[in-house]
């Protein structure tokens, strides 16, 4: 790791098939001291009344259980770094409330100093900010909900679900089960409601002003059909042209006019 800057040595390590050696022996040798200290403050120590987990190890286990891409590498390894400054014990238990806005701030001013670019930066730590929106679904989201999920995650929505599917490390194989098919059961409501929204923002080739001047008619029904015969014709066919779209549309006339 000599005359190479810490984002190169750090990047080293997290685009390994497993990690998790390498990110231990950053954190035992005191180069995450140096470096990155948000990593050795997640050794929370352990509080014998409210007992949690060590979110070192948690860190640890979640970036090498997630795919071997940095960008998501780096993601899953800064997404609970909050949790040390946000900890509480004021609500019958330890919590960690909005660590994952604090995370996305800390990740903003780490990674530069790490020697990251801007738009990396950018990327993880939208990723972090949005790490725990997925907690919530199991409640039951509105059609709105689940289309806020995508539109937040963007391009970012596969690396944002690939975070969500590695951040459960429980021994548990039915919680694991269940995160999983709750994710799948997300992933596809986003499909099918992109689907759904790609429908209903289609148009004709030709608009109503352009069917009663073609056609001669007056605004009505008979416009209605119109467009609703051009729509299906553009769904089956793609698009003609604005020439060969009047004459089928002639063509549909005459046989609606019989």
């Amino acid at each position: 790791m000599i005359n190479t800057k810490p984002a190169d040595q750090l990047s080293a390590v997290l685009i390994e098939e497993d990690p998790s050696d390498g990110l231990w022996h950053l954190v035992d040798s005191g180069w995450a001291e140096e470096h990155l200290p948000e990593l050795p403050a997640l050794r929370l120590e352990q509080d014998p009344i409210h007992r949690h987990k060590d979110v070192l190890a948690h860190t640890v286990a979640v970036t090498s259980q997630s795919p071997s891409r940095l960008r998501v590498r780096l993601a899953a390894l800064f997404h609970d770094v909050g949790k040390p400054r946000t900890r509480s014990y004021e609500h019958g238990g330890v919590t960690f409330r909005h660590h994952e806005a604090v995370g996305a701030r800390m990740t903003r001013k780490r990674m530069p100093k790490l020697g990251y670019q801007d738009e990396l930066t950018r990327e993880v730590s939208q990723l972090v900010f949005l790490s725990g929106r997925f907690k919530g679904y199991t409640d039951g989201w509105s059609d709105s909900a689940v289309r806020r999920y995508a539109r937040d995650g963007g391009a970012l929505l596969g690396d944002l679900n690939d975070l969500v599917r590695s951040d459960c490390t429980s021994r548990n194989p039915r919680r694991v089960a269940a995160l999983h098919e709750a994710l799948n059961d997300l992933e596809q409501r986003i499909a099918e409601l992109a689907r759904e929204d790609a429908r209903k923002a289609e148009r004709p080739e030709i608009d109503g002003d352009q069917v009663i001047a073609h056609l001669g008619i007056q605004p009505g029904p008979d416009v209605g059909r119109a467009l609703k015969f051009l729509l299906e014709l553009k769904r089956s066919e793609g698009t003609l042209g604005e020439a060969a779209a009047l004459e089928r549309l002639d063509a549909w006339w005459a046989k609606h006019q019989k």
